[in-house]
């Protein structure tokens, strides 16, 4: 069942709450030593909830629309009364009230089950936390599911909850959902609050669903941003023109295997009526100055630790020592070329609707290797979202319905505050036939 299939058994009384969430917190048991998608399971918490939620349908108090619907929450986002550790060593806090977005999921009716593994601070992309132990793929359990939402990705892929929570600052939602053969969407800056989420770069920081289907990601989407509900409403490919922007794809680090998947992913979608449109710009080239301008705001956050020698994993702390460094006049340098950055895009989106790329450049990344084909992890995880956090406009990971392991993802990216027009494209793509989840070797299901 999907998220809102269970949302509505449970409404009209068809299954209880406490059902479904009693099925989620056995999945979530059963798969953890496997796959340690979860730094904490509260059963007991989430089963109080569920009860309460049964208790209200019977009283007959509506719900909401995520009625009993089992979330996992990545543990750097607030929930009261339970630990936040941001996948650290040492930061611990227990707070006395929820983020709003998990207000916003609360009040819709869903049921947080457990905390999710990321990587530490969220500061990478593998999820390989030296405190919690390595967050594992439900496709190859020796590979990493990304990052830095490892946990989140895994508990959807694994079919443990249908909608995980993430937080994205360079493509930390959408990376993983592409490693672990989900959808992930990271929402313009600014359209769902990060207040009471631990942060990475403020001015780059969202939070964002995963799912394995578009009606739950939408769903989700539309709770945490504080929307009216409804149906999704798929937007045929026909007339629309997608952007190729061929610098920033062809400088990548792929492999040959990702750039024949993601030319026939391009030559497909002509197929179905979208026009591509090649986008030449010098801007569009990773990294540019991103880490004059991620750099000072990690060190605003972490400065006091450091200098007192807390405990960071020797990942983490290979990217904090330069971020110390960097200073006042390359991060207004920074600022800037993000500015043109953003007017690059701005640019594009005259002529195109939307912009296509692959998800990530690499599908496999073995657990405890820096390398992937001789390039570094966090480059050819990186290489595709960094750049759309610094423009700040909307993205969405779609896997191909297709043979893989995982599945090739695409990158759609729309111009800011569309998000509805990325979710129309891929329910679209998806009830065709072309997107599609796929269920991994390792998950509850099997």
């Amino acid at each position: 069942m999907t998220g809102a299939e269970t949302a509505a058994a449970v409404s009209a009384g068809e299954i209880s709450a406490v059902e479904s969430i009693t099925r989620a917190l056995e999945a979530a048991d059963r798969l953890q030593p496997t796959l340690n998608a979860f730094n904490s399971i509260d059963g007991e918490g989430a089963l109080a909830r569920a009860a309460d939620l049964d208790r209200r349908r019977q009283a007959g108090e509506p719900l909401g629309p995520m009625a009993g619907v089992p979330v996992g929450l990545k543990d750097i986002i607030d929930h009261a009364g339970k630990e936040n550790t941001a996948g650290s060593g040492f930061y611990r806090h227990t707070p006395e009230r929820s983020a709003p977005a998990v207000g916003s999921l609360e009040a819709a009716g869903a049921v947080i089950i457990g905390r999710t593994g990321l990587h530490e601070f969220a500061f990478g992309f593998s999820s390989e936390n030296p405190w919690f132990g390595p967050v594992r793929n439900p496709w190859d359990p020796n590979t990493s599911p990304g990052g830095s939402s490892g946990g989140s990705a895994v508990a959807v892929s694994a079919g443990i909850t249908p909608v995980a929570i993430g937080t994205d600052t360079g493509g930390s939602v959408r990376v993983p959902a592409a490693m672990c053969g989900a959808l992930g969407l990271k929402v313009t800056f600014g359209r769902i609050s990060t207040e009471g989420v631990f942060p990475l770069c403020a001015t780059l920081d969202t939070v964002g669903p995963l799912a394995t289907s578009v009606v739950d990601l939408d769903l989700s989407y539309r709770v945490l941003a504080e929307l009216p509900s409804g149906p999704v409403s798929p937007s045929p490919l026909k007339g629309l023109r997608l952007g190729v922007p061929r610098q920033w794809i062809d400088d990548a680090p792929k492999s040959e295997e990702m750039s024949r998947s993601f030319e026939q992913a391009a030559a497909e979608l002509q197929e179905l009526g979208a026009e591509l449109v090649e986008i030449s710009d010098q801007l569009m080239v990773p990294f540019g100055k991103a880490a004059d301008v991620v750099g000072p705001e990690v060190a605003s956050v972490h400065r006091k630790w450091w200098d007192e020698g807390k405990p960071y994993g020797e990942d983490t702390a290979a990217r904090m020592a330069p971020s110390m460094a960097v200073g006042f006049e390359a991060y207004v340098e920074g600022q800037a070329w993000r500015a043109k950055l953003a007017r690059s895009f701005a640019r594009s989106f005259t002529r195109v609707d939307l912009l296509i790329t692959p998800a990530v450049a690499a599908r496999r990344k073995v657990i405890g290797v820096e390398e992937i084909e001789g390039v570094h992890y966090r480059t050819a995880l990186s290489w595709y979202s960094m750049l759309v956090n610094h423009a700040g406009c909307p993205a969405l990971s779609l896997p191909h319905a297709a043979e893989g392991s995982p599945p090739f993802s695409l990158q759609l990216i729309a111009p800011w505050w569309q998000e509805d027009r990325l979710l129309g494209v891929a329910a679209w793509l998806e009830r065709e036939g072309w997107a599609g989840f796929t269920v991994p070797p390792v998950s509850a299901s099997n």
